[in-house]
């Protein structure tokens, strides 16, 4: 059976990186923002931004910034 304790803010800080590769994953995969808002990496990041938001973007902005990347890279091509 899953464990359904909450992660600490030390496991999400941990797990930071892989949440933001996910993100980055899923804009570049051409989800739209509402199903993007339902996944583990979104709850994640929000539960970090929330808690410490000063170190960490929210995931809006990493959304937006993901976005204009791959917009930009697009055009480049």
């Amino acid at each position: 059976m899953a464990d359904s304790r909450p992660l600490s803010i030390g496991e999400l800080e941990a797990g930071f990186s892989a949440y933001c590769q996910a993100l980055r994953r899923l804009v570049a995969d051409g989800r739209s923002l509402e199903r993007i808002e339902r996944t583990l990496c979104w709850h994640n990041l929000s539960a970090l931004h929330g808690s410490l938001p000063h170190r960490y973007r929210s995931p809006e902005d990493l959304y937006r910034r993901y976005l204009r990347a791959l917009s930009s890279e697009q055009r480049s091509d």
